[in-house]
C-alpha cells in the first residue's frame, strides 16, 4: 500500500481507505471530494448513486457516509474489489455494493432514471469520458447529478450534444472537477 485518504464526512468521517499502488490510480483529493460535497450538500440522505470507476471507492464511500440509500461501485481491477469489499466489510456499509466489471456497461444496464449521482472519474489515459458521459445521460435522474473529473476542462459547448450543463467547476493541480446538470433540470 502506498498511502491512505479520509473520509471527509458523515459517520465514517476521519476513516482511512487504503490507496493501493496501482499504475494510473489516482484517487480523488480530500480538497477536491471536500468541495464537491458542498456544493451537493452535506446530507445525501435516500440518494441513489453509481462510481463508474470505483478505484479506491473514496467517492461512493463518502457519499454512503452521508447517507446515501444505494451506492453501487464498479471496477473491473481484481485486487481493487478485493479491497474495496474489505472497506465494505469493515465499514459494515450496508448501502455500498461492489461489482466487478465495466462501468460503462453497468450504467447502460440501468433504468433509465434511476440514479441521482453518477461519479466519472476513468483513467485520464483510457479515452473514455465520451461514452461514460453518454451512458450516465440515460441513467441519472431527471434533476439528478453527474460529478466528472478529467484532465481537461468541459465546456456547455462540448456538453450540449449530450443535453448537458456544467454548474460547478473547480481547478485543482492536474484535475478539473465538473458537476454536470442536465439542461433540462
Amino acid at each position: 500500500m502506498a498511502h491512505e485518504i479520509r473520509i471527509i464526512g458523515g459517520q465514517w468521517k476521519r476513516t482511512k481507505l487504503a490507496v493501493a499502488d496501482k499504475p494510473g490510480l489516482r484517487p480523488t483529493p480530500d480538497r477536491v471530494r471536500e468541495t464537491l460535497f458542498n456544493w451537493l450538500g452535506q446530507d445525501l440522505t435516500g440518494w441513489r448513486c453509481i462510481d463508474v470507476f470505483a478505484g479506491t471507492g473514496a467517492l461512493g464511500f463518502e457519499a454512503a457516509s452521508r447517507g446515501a440509500a444505494e451506492v453501487q461501485l464498479f471496477e473491473q481491477d481484481t485486487a481493487l474489489v478485493a479491497q474495496l469489499r474489505h472497506t465494505l466489510q469493515r465499514l459494515s456499509a450496508h448501502a455500498v455494493h461492489v461489482q466487478r466489471g465495466d462501468g460503462i456497461a453497468g450504467l447502460k444496464a440501468r433504468a433509465p432514471g434511476s440514479a441521482d449521482l453518477i461519479f466519472l472519474d476513468p483513467p485520464f489515459d483510457a479515452n473514455l469520458f465520451d461514452a461514460a458521459l453518454a451512458a450516465s445521460v440515460s441513467a441519472v435522474a431527471a434533476d439528478g447529478w453527474i460529478y466528472l473529473e478529467s484532465p481537461t476542462a468541459w465546456d456547455d459547448a462540448a456538453l450540449l450534444p449530450l443535453g448537458l450543463a456544467v454548474q460547478r467547476h473547480l481547478k485543482a493541480g492536474a484535475v478539473h472537477a465538473h458537476l454536470l446538470r442536465s439542461m433540462g433540470a
